[in-house]
């Protein structure tokens, strides 16, 4: 499996073959999850797009050793953190056109990286994700159950009997496939707990709650936002919240769409209905671009 050194750290990835498209998708998975769960969409998708996956700094496979990280700021985890090292492993890749496509806390470090990137990221794409709301209250309850969920980690919990069944269960409007289950509890697991407990409290301070809808209403970039009907962890109204900071957004929220019958992982539960928001997203910009250069 190929990996890119990042700041110290080892980044593991998969690109596809190039296309006749000149966009390069790049997907940015959530917390503690991995690259894996983008498969079955890069699946549909690469006959026409040139597509990327990669493992963030501390999940998945791209993890680093118990000696201390090198002295080259890899040790924050806040979204802007997460956008720079997105810019060097593009850099590396000699990607310089593409479309960003984020799940979850994926979604804000997309957002941060078209801030960070105007030129090399053409869009970005959030899916189950939104936000800059700050309930005082709700966060704290949040973030206090966050730490206690990363500290309750040992190894041996993959081998529970029927857990993965559990997690094939949470966060999602109906049962996914054992494979996933385990593969969620298997990534649950090994998240490095720095990584893990790092992402989770700096990107739910209120100066990072609050600073997220600026950085939308100021992108140059088309934004698009696909939410799940029956999210319970990104509910429509945060989503819709943070789409209305972009021009897109108009008076109808034209840049939202819900995906029916889906909870917080969209990219498994409506695999199909995604992939084809996707491609209409695409190729509406790409019609866009065509009428205003003529």
């Amino acid at each position: 499996m190929p990996s890119i050194d990042v700041k110290g750290v080892p980044h593991f990835y998969d690109l596809t073959e190039p296309t006749s498209v000149p966009e390069v998708l790049v997907f940015i998975h959530g917390w503690l999850l991995s690259r894996t769960y983008w498969q079955p969409l890069v699946d549909q998708l690469v006959d026409t797009y040139r597509c990327l996956t990669y493992d963030l700094r501390g999940f998945g496979q791209s993890q680093w050793s118990d000696l201390p990280l090198p002295d080259q700021g890899a040790t924050g985890y806040c979204l802007q953190d997460y956008a720079t090292d997105l810019n060097l492993l593009l850099k590396a890749l000699h990607i310089q056109n593409a479309w960003l496509i984020g799940h979850s806390l994926g979604g804000s470090i997309a957002l941060w990286a078209a801030a960070q990137m105007p030129q090399k990221v053409q869009g970005v794409i959030c899916l189950n994700a939104g936000g800059g709301i700050y309930l005082k209250e709700e966060f704290e309850r949040f973030r206090l159950a966050g730490r206690q969920l990363v500290k309750l980690r040992p190894r041996w919990l993959s081998r529970v009997p029927l857990l993965d069944v559990l997690f094939a269960r949470a966060s999602v409007n109906q049962s996914i496939s054992a494979r996933w289950g385990k593969q969620r509890l298997r990534d649950f697991v090994l998240a490095h707990p720095d990584a893990a407990l790092g992402a989770l409290l700096e990107s739910t301070t209120e100066a990072e709650v609050h600073q997220l809808p600026l950085v939308v209403s100021q992108l140059p970039q088309p934004v698009y936002f696909l939410a799940g009907a029956d999210d319970k962890i990104m509910e429509l109204r945060y989503v819709h919240h943070l789409a209305s900071f972009h021009p897109l957004f108009g008076e109808c929220g034209a840049n939202v769409f819900e995906i029916p019958h889906c909870g917080h992982l969209a990219m498994l539960e409506q695999t199909d209905l995604v992939a084809e928001k996707i491609r209409d997203i695409l190729m509406g910009e790409v019609a866009t671009r065509r009428d205003r250069q003529n």
